[in-house]
């Protein structure tokens, strides 16, 4: 999922053997029947992210799937702690021979909280809706690998696929499987009237500019286990400021995305105090921040010029001085916490600023003078931070005597036009993971349409390693080819991984939970929070 609201920064092997039942049985039989009603008392929570869409066939942004994954039930979901996706809607899904025909089985009795009955009509209607509305801001591209979708009966759903996809229970586990009632969203336009109708934990009931309120749906049947009576979400729109005073005057109970990483710090420091009303609470993240080179640029596209960059970048530096240690540097386009990950940039370019080597790089292509170069940032998009961040890169390129670098930075839709235009050579890019798994860092950035749009090709990573590894339902047994493909990237750079976030949510003291709801799914469990 590209980041597309502050912060980035908050700053998992999916898929099964071939043949092999996905989270076989009933899901409740390990954690039993969800609640209906919820317990405990309200919570009031704030962010900064905007919640751009409340039709799931159009958001693809952190504050939308937040919404999602509360309001829909997807036929799988990821549980807390665990990157293999599990039954939620479904009671049984399994993967036929060679991992092109899924079937699933649903839960017996679910209904919308509109109170209509939820059937394999309603499944098969949400996903090819979403693909034919193909909205440029929705997740339509991660289901495009469904060829048909058949109905036996309102209980079994059969996913036939157009090559094998051994990340398919994973990718419908995410807000891309959230399912709408037939009854309620037009096939073939969005639905613009900001309601929400799901079968999840809780129902949507206002939305504004300023808060979304949320109460407890009493006809969910699923896995939660709901610990309070309702959410009410306050939207601060990228206000830092506003959203810390509000947690400190305890207008709110907890805040998660967009304090920024000072405050953070100081009160991760002061939590050693012992004398602190509010707490950090940390939890791991897969969100990554990268510098994306336009290789038909004239300057970033000339692989000396990369190749010095990355002999120059000092990442321990940036998520120090920058990031105050909020985040983690990374070294390679699959971050640390996911199944294949590796460090094919330390390997290849170090950990330190080497400033001979990068001279090195330059004179192998020709160049002797100083290297001018602009990079480009958006200062919302990417996390409040980002401009900041630039900044500190340009004064590491500027210290080596190697580059006159500059930074500019203009506001999002102006960015993003740009960039597509091919009117930067280097910019910023930020990504959340939409599952857990290395395809989902690799797949969305190569080839043609590619996420990055930077002109990058290689078709040995294109035509043979994402298609291969796509394929082979024992994810761990891909760590080998995922491997082979980050060194490629680390040789080419067409793209220079910069760091890995942590995530985090503050809290008032009374307030548990959040450590079940703060992991590499990216997925926020409303349920899992409970106030004292």
């Amino acid at each position: 999922m590209q980041i597309r609201k502050p912060w980035l920064t908050a700053p998992l092997a999916a898929g099964l053997s071939a043949g092999l039942l996905v989270g076989c049985g009933n899901a409740s039989s390990s954690n039993g029947e969800g609640n209906t009603t919820g317990t405990g008392k309200p919570v009031t929570m704030g962010m900064s992210d905007e919640i751009k869409a409340t039709d799931p066939a159009s958001g693809y942004d952190p504050g939308s799937w937040l919404l999602f994954n509360n309001v829909f039930q997807s036929l799988m979901a990821f549980p807390k702690g665990g990157s293999e996706p599990a039954p939620e809607a479904a009671e049984s899904c399994a993967f036929d021979e060679g991992s092109t025909v899924y079937r699933c089985t649903l839960r017996s009795g679910l209904t919308f909280s509109n109170g209509n009955a939820l059937t394999s009509k309603d499944v098969k209607y949400s996903f090819e809706r979403t693909l034919k509305i193909n909205d440029p801001a929705g997740p339509a591209v991660m289901l495009s690998s469904i060829k048909s979708i058949e109905t036996p009966d309102d209980q079994h759903v059969v996913f036939h696929l157009k090559v094998a996809d051994a990340t398919f229970p994973s990718k419908i586990a995410s807000g891309a499987g959230s399912i709408v009632d037939h009854r309620e969203y037009p096939a073939g336009a969005l639905r613009t009237d900001h309601k929400a109708v799901g079968s999840g934990p809780y129902r949507l009931d206002s939305f504004d500019k300023g808060q979304a309120v949320f109460t407890v749906n009493n006809s969910y049947r699923g896995t939660a286990k709901i610990k309070n009576t309702g959410m009410t979400l306050k939207l601060f729109h990228d206000n830092q400021k506003a959203l810390g005073e509000s947690l400190k005057k305890g207008e709110i109970d907890l805040a998660y995305r967009g304090l920024d990483a000072k405050e953070i710090a100081r009160t991760e420091t002061n939590d050693l105090s012992g004398d602190n009303p509010v707490e950090a609470v940390e939890g791991s993240s897969a969100e990554v921040h990268h510098l994306v080179f336009n290789t038909k640029d004239p300057v970033a596209g000339k692989l000396g010029v990369r190749r010095a960059i990355a002999h120059l970048v000092d990442r321990d530096a940036l998520v120090r001085d920058v990031y105050r240690s909020t985040a983690t540097p990374l070294y390679s386009i699959v971050p640390a916490g996911i199944s294949g990950h590796n460090t094919a940039f330390f390997n290849r370019y170090g950990g330190r600023p080497q400033p001979a080597k990068a001279k090195q790089a330059l004179r192998e292509e020709g160049i002797t003078g100083k290297v001018k170069l602009t990079l480009w940032a958006t200062p919302s998009r990417y996390g409040p931070a980002t401009v900041q961040e630039f900044k500190a890169l340009a004064r590491q390129l500027n210290r080596s005597g190697l580059f006159d670098a500059d930074v500019k930075s203009v506001g999002e839709e102006q960015y993003e036009k740009d960039i597509a235009a091919g009117k930067y050579g280097v910019y910023v890019k930020g990504w959340i993971p939409d599952y857990p798994d290395p395809d989902n860092f690799t797949q969305p950035f190569f080839g043609k349409g590619n996420v990055l749009s930077n002109h990058y090709e290689n078709t040995e990573i294109t035509r043979r390693i994402l298609p291969g590894a796509a394929a082979v339902a024992d994810r761990g047994s891909t760590n080998e080819e995922f491997g082979r493909l980050q060194n490629l990237v680390a040789e080419d750079v067409p793209v220079l991984p910069l760091w890995q976030g942590k995530q985090y949510a503050v809290a008032r003291n009374d307030v548990a939970g959040l450590e079940w709801t703060l992991d590499s799914s990216t997925v926020f469990r409303f349920w899992e929070i409970s106030k004292g």
